[in-house]
């Protein structure tokens, strides 16, 4: 949710943050905008578009060494030329971009503009800006110093960077609550919501505390915290290739990071399953084993497609090692006033590591003595920093904004947690720990001879692309794919889509069934599968349209179907792994053929950092 980039050096500072602006597209936003400083300072931004704003810069002179940019994704105000960002201060000698939200922003607009200020934009960003100028003009400090008072005011959560004509090569930032990467050049600095922006001029990086404040140029980098103390930054060193943030002969990225499963399935298996030998090795697991095999219950928290893994996890985590689970969203988890028990675990997952509701969630847990364990795809992010232990997904850099390498990546995590742990409790049978383990092992192999019939996929996308709505069943560890299949359509082609348990259907949902509906049933073979033979036979007898995902050799449920995809057979406990991959596919093609930009849905962004 909004992209910042900044950039001080000797190179040339505007096509730098452009290319980072567009490596940042798919946070997601609605306007854009760079400043520079040039024997002063400029501010371009435009509603819409990066490509949109270069077309109108065509023939200025931008020649600059220091410039920030920003895409907005809309908080307070329409999206428009005069809300998008940067802003520029009252006087015209500052100018800012922000991500997050001002919560106090209407108490001290009111403040301001009791002294006379007059704001262009509808943004509390424009209201924290001339509150920074406010105390650098009246209390004569410079404006590291009036940044720093300013955020001791300020209620919400921020990244900021600020420029001041008065000093050409400084980038003022600061953060709380949303990323910040600094990267480290000889002679120059780069700064950005993630690394992507930098990834072809430095691997080395600082990731950005909360309430630290940096002061910039190109040859130096100081950190701070609010109380004007310096800090020792901790630079880390990228493992991320570029490679991996280009579509690499793929139409959209959504499609390339479908395709790419069968690798980071293994990549995020690699180092830590080894079937033959029967372990799995789980460092951040390991660490904390008593807490697990000790613990009287487990929360899950999570948003979106993470809390569809979740789901999935609860029911693998009660199965295997009977341990107590509920799973939550985070959004509510963190306003409600939970029963926390001392020795309770907190599993907290995230693709961006950002996201701040399931931040706040975990943050609050953890002051009642919760143990906190992240599962997150992004090195260095917050909530892989605030646990006391966790494991990433290895998916890589997750483009397009609907998750779904990310995804499989927290299955499969998920899964060798339950395994790990019901192995060290003893809830599991040495045969079925076995078993499990050469399933889990076969799982990249499995989607990658799936995945060689997805142009069947596309043909059934055709057939159903102009439906108004679609319902999607499953039951046990397949219903949670049911309702991400259903939110994947929403997110990728607007099609209003529902999922349920099939059980729950005859409990309102059938009403809805005639002629024009597609109902997609995920039906692999396990222990409900008589159970979902009848659901299916009951929507066809109301003339509705089947789409069914099934197990290879299913002889059934294919004499029932208008629409059959078949997937590897696998182990109940692995199939949504599998599962998942043809509803990505369909929500995907259904989105192509109906002109939808796949990569960057309307109104959504890839890492919620404000609420």
């Amino acid at each position: 949710m909004c992209g910042i980039v900044g950039y001080t050096g000797y190179r040339e500072a505007y096509p730098i943050v452009i290319k980072g602006l567009k490596r940042l597209e798919y946070r997601g936003y609605d306007s854009t905008g760079v400043a520079l400083l040039n024997g002063g300072l400029k501010v371009y931004k435009k509603k819409g578009r990066v490509a949109e704003l270069e077309e109108t810069l065509v023939g200025k002179d931008l020649h600059s060494h220091t410039g920030i940019g920003h895409t907005r994704w809309a908080t307070h105000g329409e999206p428009s030329d005069r809300n998008a960002h940067p802003h520029s201060s009252a006087s015209g000698k500052l100018a800012m971009i922000h991500n997050g939200i001002i919560e106090n922003y209407a108490q001290l607009k009111q403040e301001l503009t009791k002294k006379g200020y007059t704001f262009k934009s509808d943004t509390d960003s424009e209201v924290l800006l001339n509150f920074i100028e406010d105390i650098k003009e009246n209390n004569h400090c410079d404006l590291e110093e009036a940044v720093r008072v300013a955020l001791k005011r300020v209620t919400g959560a921020y990244v900021i960077l600020l420029l001041d004509d008065s000093k050409p090569d400084t980038i003022i930032a600061a953060r709380k609550g949303s990323p910040l990467v600094i990267g480290i050049g000889k002679g120059e600095h780069f700064l950005g919501s993630d690394a992507s922006p930098m990834l072809e001029y430095t691997k080395e990086v600082v990731y950005v505390n909360d309430y630290e404040l940096a002061i910039i140029t190109p040859d130096q980098l100081i950190l701070k915290n609010l109380g004007n103390e310096k800090i020792t930054p901790f630079v880390t060193k990228l493992d991320m290739e570029l490679a991996a943030i280009e579509k690499g002969g793929y139409e959209h990225f959504m499609l390339k990071e479908i395709f790419e499963q069968p690798s980071t399935i293994y990549d995020c298996l690699r180092g830590r399953l080894d079937a033959a030998a029967g372990t799995i090795t789980m460092a951040g697991v390991e660490k904390n084993i008593e807490a697990f095999k000790n613990a009287g219950r487990i929360i899950i928290v999570a948003c979106g497609t993470s809390w569809h893994a979740g789901l999935v996890a609860e029911y693998i985590i009660e199965e295997l090692c009977r341990i107590p689970v509920e799973v939550e969203y985070a959004s509510e988890f963190r306003y409600r006033n939970p029963v926390i028990n001392k020795g309770d675990i907190i599993i907290a997952v995230s693709q961006s590591g950002e996201t701040a509701d399931t931040l706040v969630a975990i943050e609050k847990a953890k002051e009642q003595g919760a143990v906190i364990f992240g599962v997150v795809n992004v090195v260095g992010s917050s909530i892989a920093r605030i646990s006391d232990g966790g494991a990433y997904t290895h998916a890589g850099p997750e483009i397009g904004v609907a998750s779904t390498k990310a995804f499989t990546g927290q299955l499969v995590v998920l899964t060798m947690m339950a395994l790990k742990i019901a192995k060290e409790k003893g809830t599991i049978s040495q045969e079925r720990y076995s078993n499990l383990l050469f399933e889990l092992d076969a799982v990249p192999e499995k989607v990658e001879a799936l995945l060689k019939s997805a142009d069947q996929i596309k043909l059934i996308a055709e057939k159903y692309k102009t439906a108004p709505s679609a319902l999607f069943l499953g039951r046990g560890y397949n219903f949670p794919i049911a309702l991400e299949g259903a939110l994947k359509l929403k997110e990728i082609s607007y099609i209003h889509a529902e999922g349920y348990p099939a059980a729950e259907m005859k409990h309102g949902p059938i009403a809805l069934v005639d002629d024009q509906l597609p109902v997609v049933f995920v039906a692999t073979k396990d222990a409900y599968h008589e159970k979902i033979v009848s659901n299916i036979q009951e929507i066809k007898a109301r003339k509705g349209k089947v789409i069914a995902i099934v197990t290879e050799g299913d002889e059934v449920i294919p004499g029932l179907a208008d629409d059959v995809y078949y997937v590897p057979h696998a182990d109940e406990i692995m199939a949504p792994m599998l599962s998942v991959i043809p509803l990505q596919l369909l929500s995907y093609y259904v989105g192509v053929a109906k002109g939808v930009d796949v990569d960057k849905p309307r109104n959504l962004a890839k890492s919620v950092t404000v609420e």
